[in-house]
């Protein structure tokens, strides 16, 4: 703030004699668009006053209200820093600032729009990086004001007033191993216009198979005899189908008024896949021996699906007096045809061969095999939720104002299937589900109001929601939550929340199928087999109820500048809890009697699968890391010619004054400063800072887990998923995720990485049994970048560079796959590295056009 201060001081000075300076410090251009500056609407406006200069701060049109500090701020420089080519690349590298650690796993972010509720995250999809002037992190408490549970974390976007583009992006990417390659092709137009937007995107994926033999996949031992010639099997087994993919999404903007505005979305989306399960296979037997045959005859077996998804929504959100209404509707249809091949038969090679006419090492006639008829599956899913919510700030106590959010809303889900393999023909389900809650957030003691100002800034919040559903009756959630800021960079939150929670349609009713030859790992007996799945719903799950604390703390570090350090402790425990079936150890066989059943040698046929209820779950953890970023290198005199006479003085001091990029009064970190990962220092300005240096940053976090453990049946034993136990793969007790890279005129790097600690699953004690020991596992991604459209020399050369970019990236740049053996050392066929990761180490090459 002091620096923003001293600047905005500057420039007052500097227009006042030369009016023409301060249009030139207050508008800019840029190649790949254009974007009109709104002098109402800056972090500060500077009054005259006689014989003084009052500085007075005001908020960013479109930032969240509220007390909780945000957990990372990122101004346009900061975002130009990641060379993200669409808002999702953004948040998939944001993601350890974005994600949740409520509940019993992670959450994708709650996303706003110029501090607003929006239909879906859809609205924006296609919305370039370039036309955000703003992006705050904001913590799970946050999503209360705006009807939704505390949960997920809040990710608000603001955009510039005025920007127009249209942009083409294509991407190409091959793995080291080779086996298939992955094409995309987007192409977008986004114009923006004093509350007004267009924006449609058009996009098409493809990428190709890949197969168990482009991997080495070891197949299981037979004990015949193959026949050279014969197809292998690996051949026609994929890891990763073949995928097609095409989509457009279209969305329309209109300011009505009064602060009040109206969007409309339209999503229509056609993907195809196409994947090979293996050939028909026979063991055919004479005097000679036993052969085990494969054959292409009448063809490869192959599962087909083609999926249309048709998706539409729309917001109101509109200033009723001193109030704010928003109304948000989405809807959804999705339409899933699947064709999935049965064997052939191929009873008659074996007659025959009895018959004479035929060896069992020899060529295989196509008239003695009768093809299997294809089984054939739909579903239709539909999908609507609307919600109502009312904010606004009804009275005012010592410590500030009240801010109160009300809600209602109806949810609607049905499924419609058929699938020729399911004995329970076609299945019809429904739910609907109303919905009414609240949010009250009450200042105690603030600084600013000067009451209980000695203590600091405290809060308390209370929410509670009621939902009644048709097909399952009435959930309550309700909690409660503190917020304490002692200082003006330290902030301490603590919050509970306790919830209701119903199972899926699909757990509950989905339809009954069966599979044959799914490889399956036998924890009892320490072996890999081919057997018979059934999957399907479970009509006996039950309500699950979740009780959680949260306790968190975000610090603006004083003795090093642009840095925070957040720490945060979850403690969950949950009762009657709906999973899919878990890994098959004697513990969970004998939790779910009649699930297995297995031959007179103890060798398992078939497991069903459908879903089960575990009788609980706790889980403690503690999260923390630090949030480093800053400027360096040297001055540009090119970029401070550039900004004109202001910028000269800037780039002639070597920067900006002492103090630019710290958080302002208040603790919360202003855009640029204290930025996790990317936000370092400095004024506003290009990529890089105001004077053209440089710009880093490095964010990285661990992760410890106290607690992890299950009680699958009541009164049963409990599972300690750290030490042994497990119901899914082992559990680490350690991780750590790291995200960080620079950013200099023009040219960027970036790095992520991950690790995750060892685990095991112990052995049963049954003879044959073995534990398996899960290796720590370390992956790390780069991306590196060049914006062509940056280099004025260049474009001046080829002008069709102009808004350009090229990056190349690396996924998993050490081809690191997980490693699992068992006592002897040996890695299990159901282990193999291939099944762990197919891709591998993939290269990527991508280049961006802003028109």
């Amino acid at each position: 703030m002091r620096a923003a201060t001293s600047l905005a001081a500057l420039a007052f000075c500097l227009a006042v004699a030369n009016p023409a300076l301060a249009r030139d410090v207050t508008a800019g251009t840029d190649d790949a668009a254009q974007e009109t500056v709104d002098p109402t609407d800056e972090e500060e406006q500077i009054v005259a006053e006689p014989g003084q200069i009052l500085v007075v701060a005001t908020r960013i049109k479109g930032q969240v209200d509220t007390t909780q500090p945000p957990i990372a701020v990122l101004d346009e420089e900061a975002i130009a820093s990641y060379g993200a080519g669409s808002l999702q690349e953004l948040l998939a590298s944001l993601a350890p600032q974005t994600g949740s650690g409520r509940g019993r796993g992670s959450g994708g972010p709650v996303v706003l729009l110029n501090g607003m509720r929006i239909s879906g995250f859809r609205e924006m999809r296609g919305i370039p990086p370039e036309a955000i002037r703003r992006m705050e992190i904001l913590p799970e408490e946050v999503a209360l004001q705006y009807g939704y549970r505390p949960d997920q974390r809040v990710v608000n976007f603001i955009l510039k007033n005025n920007f127009s583009s249209v942009g083409s992006e294509t991407e190409f990417r091959v793995p080291s191993g080779g086996g298939f390659t992955e094409w995309e092709q987007e192409v977008t137009l986004t114009k923006i216009a004093n509350g007004n937007r267009i924006n449609i995107t058009g996009k098409l994926e493809d990428t190709s198979p890949l197969t168990e033999a482009e991997r080495n996949i070891v197949q299981p031992a037979t004990s015949e005899a193959l026949v050279a010639g014969d197809p292998a099997a690996a051949d026609y087994r994929t890891l990763l189908g073949d995928t097609k993919s095409a989509q457009i999404n279209a969305t329309l903007a209109r300011a009505l008024g009064a602060g009040a505005g109206l969007s409309v979305n339209l999503l229509a989306q056609r993907d195809n896949s196409r994947t090979l399960n293996g050939l028909n296979t026979v063991t055919l037997t004479d005097s000679t021996g036993s052969f085990s045959r494969t054959t292409l005859d009448p063809a490869p077996i192959t599962t087909r699906r083609q999926t249309t998804t048709l998706q539409a929504g729309a917001a109101l959100n509109k200033p009723l007096g001193s109030w704010n209404l928003a109304l948000t509707a989405d809807a959804g249809h999705v339409e899933t045809k699947s064709t999935i091949d049965n064997r052939a038969d191929l009873s008659g090679l074996q007659a025959l061969v009895d018959a004479g006419s035929l060896t069992a090492s020899g060529a295989l006639p196509a008239s003695a095999i009768i093809p299997g008829v294809a089984d054939r599956a739909l579903s239709k899913t539909d999908s609507l939720t609307s919600l109502a919510t009312l904010t606004g700030r009804p009275m005012r106590l010592p410590g500030g104002e009240v801010a109160l959010t009300v809600k209602a809303g109806f949810d609607y889900s049905g499924i419609e299937s058929t699938d020729t393999r399911s004995s329970t023909g076609t299945i019809n389900l429904k739910r609907g589900d109303a919905q009414a809650g609240f949010s009250l957030d009450m200042p105690i003691t603030s600084r600013k109001e000067g009451f209980g100002a000695g203590i600091g800034d405290l809060s308390l919040n209370a929410n509670a929601e009621v939902h009644h559903l048709s097909d399952f009756g009435t959930l309550y959630n309700w909690g409660g939550g503190l917020t304490y800021r002692p200082t003006e960079t330290l902030s301490l939150q603590a919050s509970y929340v306790a919830a209701d929670k119903a199972p899926g349609l699909s757990a509950l009713g989905g339809p009954t199928t069966v599979t044959q030859n799914v490889s399956i790992y036998d924890f009892s007996r320490g072996e890999t087999v081919l057997a018979t799945v059934i999957s399907g719903g479970n009509p006996n799950l039950v309500k699950e109820r979740q009780r959680d604390w949260k306790f968190g703390l975000n610090w603006s570090l004083p003795f090093l500048k642009d840095s925070s350090f957040i720490a945060e402790y979850f403690r969950n425990r949950s009762t009657n809890t709906t999973n899919s079936f878990p890994l098959l150890t004697s513990e969970v066989e004998a939790a779910f009697p009649g699930r297995v059943i297995r031959d007179a040698d103890g060798r398992i046929i078939s497991v069903d699968q459908s879903s089960v209820t575990f009788a609980e779950e706790k889980g403690s953890r503690l999260r923390y890391g630090l949030n480093l970023s800053g400027n360096f290198g040297t001055p540009d005199p090119a970029m401070a010619q550039q900004r004109g006479p202001m910028g000269r003085m800037m780039g002639a001091a070597g920067g900006p004054p002492p103090g630019a990029g710290g958080p302002p009064p208040g603790g919360a970190p202003r855009a640029g400063a204290g930025v996790p990962p990317g936000g370092g220092g400095g004024p506003r300005g290009g990529p890089g800072g105001f004077d053209g240096r440089g710009r880093w940053n490095l964010s990285i976090f661990h992760t410890v887990r106290f607690q992890e453990s299950v009680q699958i049946a009541p009164g049963g034993t409990v599972l300690n998923l750290l030490e042994g136990d497990a119901i899914s793969s082992g559990v680490a007790r350690h991780a750590i995720e790291m995200e960080g890279g620079g950013f200099y005129r023009g040219f960027g790097l970036r790095f992520s990485g991950s690790y995750t600690g060892g685990s095991r699953i112990d052995a049963s004690g049954l003879p044959g049994s073995t534990t398996l020991r899960f290796a720590p596992i370390a992956t790390f991604d780069m991306r590196l970048f060049a914006d062509l459209g940056r280099k004025a020399k260049l474009v001046e050369k080829v002008p069709f560079l102009k808004g350009s970019r090229v990056s190349f990236s690396v996924e998993n740049i050490f081809n690191a796959q997980q490693r699992v053996t068992d006592d002897t050392g040996a890695v299990p066929l159901r282990y193999q590295p291939g099944y762990q990761d197919a891709r591998g180490t993939v290269f990527e090459i991508e280049f961006r056009k802003q028109f």
